[in-house]
């Protein structure tokens, strides 16, 4: 899927000097299916990256695009759901939502994509500073799922990235990356909330790179693994040194890696995020515990397959314990969710994995959200 802010980088270094128009959804008034900061980068010539909405604004900003190509100015549009009897845009999530609309453009030094592309591949993770289109020009919005927007006089969008605290301070920049734990609005020295938007407002955004998750074992359990996590626009390791295991055309579009665990460069254990070990030896799944438990400091998902008995025995085997490990571990892997077969056992496995990730809860949506 090509949503993560990766691909939108990606699409946009493959053509700099084509005609891009960025959206960015800037302020969200009831239900929504994507929240501030969501992006979605949309090509001269109708083609898009990225998602803002559950598919239903998609064609209307691509629309609205061209007559940002055309002028050279940014622009802002909102989109008003809260009367669900007008489905004009098939909006049934009865919210209302503000977008900006800005051209990469060499005035505006294409928002910075190739410093953002460089520090997310630098150093996994930074915050995205966008200065705000003056949305008072555009809030007069039609009723019931209508749309009004207006564009951004002769204004250049600005936007900076910062990959640390020091470098706010040297700038003067006068908040703290610790402020901004998810996307917001900085108005002025100080943050005001989502709802400020005005012309010296500006969004903060913290973005980090794809998840990377390591699959120890090839076999053909882990192929779902593989391809699911794939699906969730995750990096995908896969080691295993044994000839007949972690083959190419089982693992396509994964790394695979045919090496002894112990052989690993530390590269390879940087910014990992998840592991999981399934490869049905006792040795070898010892061995990549010991390994993990050695170098993968920054993990924050481990999974090892099979019955409890087991575990204690690869655990034993390792000289090691199960709160011998910084990450969240689970042995058995995943939750309780039915079913035997290998997909099953993959959704139940990157299910757990995907809620460690994003810290959630792991209880049921309507537990949680009304």
């Amino acid at each position: 899927m090509s949503h993560h802010i990766e691909d939108l980088l990606n699409a946009w270094s493959a053509a700099p000097q084509d005609d891009w128009v960025l959206a960015v959804v800037t302020h969200v008034e009831g239900s929504a299916y994507r929240k501030v900061g969501a992006m979605m980068l949309i090509h001269g010539m109708g083609k898009s990256v990225g998602l803002v909405s559950g598919g239903c604004l998609e064609a209307d900003l691509r629309r609205r695009a061209q007559k940002v190509i055309q002028t050279g100015q940014a622009a802002s549009v909102c989109y008003d759901a809260t009367d669900e009897a007008d489905a004009s845009y098939q909006l049934g999530c009865g919210g209302l939502v503000h977008l900006m609309l800005v051209p990469l453009c060499a005035a505006n030094h294409y928002l910075h994509f190739q410093a953002l592309k460089a520090a997310l591949a630098s150093q996994g993770r930074c915050h995205y500073q966008l200065d705000l289109v003056d949305a008072s020009l555009s809030l007069d919005s039609t009723s019931a799922a209508g749309s009004s927007d207006s564009s951004g006089h002769s204004n250049v969008i600005g936007a900076q990235v910062w990959c640390s605290q020091q470098a706010l301070d040297d700038a003067k920049a006068g908040w703290q990356l610790s402020d901004f734990p998810r996307p917001g609005i900085l108005q002025g020295h100080s943050v005001q909330g989502e709802a400020v938007l005005c012309e010296s407002a500006s969004l903060v955004v913290p973005l980090r790179e794809r998840h990377r998750i390591a699959i120890f074992g090839g076999g053909l359990d882990a192929q779902p693994v593989c391809q699911i996590a794939q699906q969730l626009g995750w990096r995908v390791d896969v080691v295993d040194r044994r000839t007949s295991y972690a083959r190419e055309y089982d693992f396509v579009g994964a790394n695979i890696i045919k090496l002894p665990v112990n052989e690993l460069p530390q590269s390879f254990w940087t910014r990992l995020d998840g592991a999981i070990v399934m490869q049905h030896n006792l040795e070898l799944d010892a061995q990549a515990l010991a390994a993990i438990h050695q170098h993968a400091r920054e993990l924050s998902y481990l999974a090892l397959l099979g019955p409890g008995h087991r575990r204690d025995r690869v655990l034993a085997l390792a000289e090691l314990d199960s709160a011998s490990f910084n990450a969240y571990f689970s042995a058995p892997a995943g939750l309780a969710l039915g079913g035997e077969l290998p997909s099953s056992i993959a959704l139940s496995i990157l299910s757990e994995c995907h809620g460690v990730l994003h810290g959630a809860k792991r209880v049921a949506l309507k537990e949680v959200m009304a």
